[in-house]
């Protein structure tokens, strides 16, 4: 197949188209996913601002009843991993988990490290370092997001639990969101875009590939034919047709000159007769 004019052109046209709309498809599907990804932490750091938000007022009244019940309701929406609110020593003072009550987070752990990495821990963080996606216990992926609880003026005066003004982070709300429908829904548009590049593909190459065999390959197969009947002097009486443009004139050419050499080759026949005729 690579020996004729149809394989060394069509081969390296259906790589190159191959390789264009693979690298199309891998571009696309990254980009794809980082929107994903973008939106999914974005919906994180929202629902840990509703969460705060809606736990204010219990925060600030001290009122651990109504705290652990906005958390436990917001816990058993369907994707929630785990909700769970640790002081600045790192002890878990509310959690969806029960078990993890009263313990003690580790400060290296995915999430932490972010803040105690160094000798002082971070109390500063924007919206999207706060995020992170890991593997849970069970090899699960999942997004939680780490938000720290800040001081504020009415928590520093309250008249129940006064914290020092100086005292700039309060405890942590910690949140973690299945990953698992996200994931599925990104298999689901991967799936469709390769069937969806494969038929373009298809289409494309098997197009390419029959246009040019159709307005190239063909005629050129033909004009070779024409040019062994010229070698053998075997061209029909009349002209050939059905070129496309440039191989037309070729073969116009081709043809005009293989009459023109008839007609010299009977011209040279007739003054050797001639020749030959006693005077």
């Amino acid at each position: 197949m690579f020996k004729s004019l149809a394989g060394r052109a069509l081969v390296p046209v259906g790589i190159a188209v191959t390789g264009f709309v693979v690298v199309c498809f891998l571009l696309l599907y990254s980009a794809i996913k980082n929107i994903v990804d973008r939106d999914s932490a974005v919906n994180a750091t929202n629902l840990a601002d509703t969460v705060l938000k809606s736990t204010r007022y219990a925060m600030l009244k001290n009122d651990y009843e109504i705290l652990t019940t906005v958390i436990s309701n917001v816990g058993q929406q369907k994707g929630v991993e785990h909700i769970r609110i640790f002081n600045k020593k790192g002890i878990i003072n509310i959690s969806t988990h029960p078990e993890e009550l009263n313990r003690q987070v580790d400060k290296t752990a995915e999430g932490c490290i972010i803040c105690h990495a160094g000798k002082d821990p971070v109390t500063t963080l924007g919206k999207m370092e706060q995020v992170r996606i890991f593997k849970n216990g069970r090899g699960e992926e999942t997004i939680s997001i780490t938000t720290p609880i800040y001081n504020e003026p009415e928590c520093s005066n309250a008249a129940c639990h006064v914290h020092p003004a100086g005292q700039k982070v309060l405890g942590t709300l910690d949140i973690g969101l299945s990953r698992k429908s996200l994931l599925d829904s990104l298999a689901s548009i991967r799936n469709q875009m390769v069937a969806f590049t494969l038929m373009i593909l298809l289409l494309t190459v098997g197009g390419v590939t029959a246009l040019l065999i159709r307005s190239v390959f063909q005629p050129l197969q033909k004009l070779s034919r024409l040019a062994q009947q010229a070698e053998t002097d075997e061209l029909p009486a009349t002209p050939p047709s059905h070129f496309p443009r440039e191989l037309d004139t070729i073969a116009q050419s081709l043809y005009n000159l293989n009459q023109k050499l008839r007609s010299a080759r009977k011209d040279a026949e007739t003054s050797g007769k001639n020749l030959d005729t006693p005077q």
